[in-house]
């Protein structure tokens, strides 16, 4: 069965094919780092690291663009309010999460345009529709004008009625229709500009996508991509932009990965749940939360809570210990016939699952059958195909079991750090309480818990270094029957 996609354009699952052969050509929104990046943003472009595996593995030459917003209204409002340049700020947040993709096992994108780096071609695009008229200048800057493409809610299914019900012009807009969007803001002051015929200023959210992805992938091109809450209005927008100029489609499909709950509830601030990225992945093992978001169909909403990840974190254990024993198998003569079927069938599955809407879940399923029989299967004469198979899948789905090793120790390493960080300076691990610092806390149990996997799969050497290493801060680690238990050194 050959790949097939749901096409959120016509709300269907369709033979993904591309316009060039053997090129597929990809754009996905990428981030707006005015503020810390979080788990949702991670799981919008993990899929879509996996998707980008597998068509290369399906021997495509793959070209993924995913754009950087590094000029928008928050960054310039932070950096006014705190008396420095919005450029810091973008590069703050965009260093974190750049390094938090890496954790993660996620491609670097073969183009990273930023906006400030386009603007000509913003520019450009912005004088096509005023020449066209789908666009017109008022006061505070260019809008376009949504009155002149019929098509407009198409893509998103809404009705232009409702949404003039709802509509609402913000303060300091003089915009002559509620549902016109702005595709240049003038210049306040104080604030960053670039010049144009009509006047200094900076480009709308909306059009800088549409400008970046026909420059560097052409129109039309592949695969649009981003969450779900881009479809309306990004996504509606970019369209209206794009396809008022050219003929037939912007993208061939656009894909959208479902939103993320956290205990059930939307991620805010005000609510309490809201954790950096970069902070969560230095309480959890990447791969565990890689597997966890794999372990959900890309589509559908996901609700993240501890308990999941706890869960994933036994899984991607599983998964790798089995990779390790089928790996190291003698090897058995002769391959039984039976043996033979065996391990036919788990490939034949797993491609199937992924042909089907890329779904990661039955993939996995597979994957954890194979786990599920790997020491039986070890002395069938299959493990060495089996040990093959299994990395094939788990690399593809970017879980890497070869990474284990080198990354325990340093990740262990970080957390004594963390931990030698929560005590009081010069106070010693005495001064340590549960209620006085959950931090530390969870520093030792974070380290307690690498050490446990160590000594299960027999890594003496790291337990050691790892109990070690909570001796040096005044911690004192104690194995019994029923598990690990620290205590603090008087």
């Amino acid at each position: 069965m050959a790949l097939r996609l749901f096409n959120t354009r016509t709300r269907s699952v369709e033979p993904f094919s591309t316009y060039e052969e053997g090129h597929a050509r990809i754009y996905v929104c990428g981030l707006t780092p005015s503020a810390q990046a979080h788990l949702g943003h991670a799981r919008s472009f993990l899929f879509f690291d996996v998707l980008r595996r597998y068509l290369v593995h399906q021997g495509l030459r793959v070209t993924y663009v995913q754009n950087v917003t590094d000029i928008d209204d928050r960054s310039i409002a932070t950096a006014l309010e705190r008396g420095g340049s919005w450029l810091d700020i973008i590069g703050e947040h965009y260093a974190s999460f750049s390094a938090s993709m890496r954790k993660l096992g996620v491609s670097p994108p073969d183009f990273e345009p930023r906006a400030t780096e386009h603007m000509p071609a913003i520019v450009t695009m912005i004088g096509d529709l005023l020449q066209s008229g789908h666009a017109y200048v008022a006061p505070d800057g260019v809008y376009y004008r949504v009155a002149s493409f019929p098509r407009y809610g198409a893509f998103s299914g809404r009705n232009l009625d409702e949404l003039l019900v709802g509509a609402r012009v913000a303060v300091g807009e003089q915009k002559t229709d509620p549902l016109d969007f702005a595709l240049w803001k003038f210049a306040k002051p104080g604030e960053p500009s670039w010049p144009t015929p009509w006047g200094a200023g900076r480009p709308g959210w909306h059009i800088e996508c549409s400008a970046m992805s026909a420059s560097l992938l052409g129109v039309p091109f592949d695969i649009h991509g981003g969450g779900t809450d881009l479809i309306f209005p990004h996504h509606e927008n970019e369209i209206a932009q794009t396809e008022a100029l050219v003929p037939g489609p912007m993208a061939n499909f656009w894909l959208h990965g479902g939103l993320l709950l956290f205990d059930g509830k939307k991620m805010s601030k005000s609510l309490g749940n809201f954790e950096p990225l970069a902070h969560l992945l230095e309480r959890h093992d990447p791969q565990a939360i890689r597997l966890l978001f794999l372990q959900t169909g890309y589509r559908k909403p996901m609700n993240f809570t501890e308990e999941a990840l706890a869960g994933a974190t036994a899984g991607i254990r599983r998964l790798f210990d089995s990779y390790e024993l089928l790996r190291a198998a003698p090897l058995v003569e002769p391959f039984a016939d039976v043996a033979q079927q065996r391990f036919d069938a788990f490939p034949q599955r797993f491609f199937q699952a992924l042909d089907d809407d890329m779904n990661t879940s039955s993939a996995l399923s597979v994957l954890f059958e194979v786990a599920a029989e790997a020491r039986a299967l070890a002395q069938s004469g299959a493990a060495s195909a089996l040990a093959g198979f299994l990395q094939q899948g788990l690399e593809l789905l970017g879980l890497d079991p070869q990474a284990r090793c080198e990354e325990e120790p340093q990740l262990a390493a970080d957390f004594v750090l963390r931990l030698q960080a929560a005590l009081d300076a010069g106070a010693g691990a005495a001064a340590l309480t549960l209620d006085r610092d959950a931090l530390a806390a969870e520093a030792i149990a974070a380290v307690l818990a690498a050490r446990t996997a160590a000594r299960q799969r027999k890594d003496f050497s790291l337990s050691d270094r790892l109990r070690a290493s909570l001796a040096q801060v005044g911690i004192l680690v104690k194995d019994e029957a029923s598990g690990s238990t620290w205590s603090i050194v008087e």
